[in-house]
């Protein structure tokens, strides 16, 4: 005969499993619905970027000092925020590549872009005004391009010049440029370049630094 503790341990047994059971099917079944519910909020296709079309790269080097505009094919999204975003977050990778003339770090660079229709007063400082017409442009750098970019008047220079020369071409209603870094603003980019100030949005290709000769003194 099974002793009556036997037993009695045998059923809890039954019944924590059947308890479990329950648990287990109760929570697969909600998590059918979440998966339900998220698919029905999914959207059938991504947005898709537009066709792809050439923009041109206005790239630096540093062993001449010059900004050349090169064309480069990219399929962007159609947002014009979005799309000045991810231009100028393409530009700045090519400084990453091996053969780049002008070696900048490789990683975020720009986190947003922000379009504003000019006239502007700031209301916490009237003085500060953006009076022409046009559109402005506030380009927000992000924290580790700026902390990791080479120190030094021209490389720094440079990168603005590259930055500003690309959005010109791409949006030609912009008409002026501000940057900040993680949303705030700050003096310099990496010591030398004045990110306090705004920037006429202009083509900023200029031509090779042509190599001061020596002139024999002697007659």
């Amino acid at each position: 005969m099974i002793p009556r503790y036997q037993r009695v341990l045998f059923w809890i047994l039954v019944a924590s499993s059947l308890l479990m059971t329950i648990f287990l099917l109760r929570g697969c079944e909600q998590a059918h619905k979440k998966l339900t519910a998220l698919a029905d909020y999914t959207p059938l296709a991504a947005p898709a970027a537009s066709s792809a079309q050439d923009f041109n790269f206005y790239l630096a080097n540093d062993s001449d000092g010059s900004i050349t505009a090169t064309q480069r094919s990219l399929s962007l999204p159609q947002e014009p925020t979005v799309r000045a975003r991810v231009l100028l977050q393409q530009l700045l990778a090519q400084y990453a590549l091996p053969d780049s003339a002008h070696i900048l770090q490789s990683g975020p660079a720009i986190d947003d872009v922000f379009f504003l229709n000019l006239p502007i007063t700031t209301p916490t400082d009237p003085a500060q005004e953006f009076s022409s017409s046009g559109q402005l442009a506030v380009i927000n750098l992000h924290g580790a391009f700026v902390e990791n970019h080479p120190s030094g008047v021209e490389v720094e220079d440079l990168t603005i010049e590259s930055i500003i020369g690309t959005l010109h071409a791409a949006f030609p209603q912009v008409t002026q440029v501000r940057f900040l870094v993680n949303g705030q603003t700050r003096e310099t980019l990496a010591g030398h370049a004045d990110l306090l100030r705004t920037y006429p949005a202009t083509d900023t290709t200029n031509k090779p630094v042509t190599p001061t000769t020596e002139q024999d003194s002697h007659p």
